[in-house]
């Protein structure tokens, strides 16, 4: 069976698709949440059952930018543990 053009085309297109999400994954940058005494009440929520939407608001209780300042380039913080995990217990 003979590979033609739009085979090749195809092929190279997959390669593409995988070398780009090879280089896009890899180690997180963002810090974990803390598994410390002051975020222990959130992990509790959490494994309770708790969705992490619903815990979400509550991060902004300390870290609001002013008691706890965010880096330069932080992004405008609205879902905290959309980008920051959970530490695995």
């Amino acid at each position: 069976m003979k590979i033609g053009k739009k085979d090749w085309l195809f092929i190279a297109l997959v390669g593409i698709v995988l070398i780009v999400f090879f280089a896009i994954s890899g180690e997180e940058k963002t810090s974990k949440v803390p598994l410390d005494d002051t975020h222990r009440p959130y992990y509790d929520m959490l494994k309770a059952g708790k969705a992490k939407k619903e815990v979400d608001p509550l991060c902004k209780e300390c870290h609001d930018g002013v008691k706890i300042p965010f880096p330069k380039d932080h992004p405008e913080p609205i879902r905290c543990l959309f980008c920051h995990k959970v530490v695995k217990q």
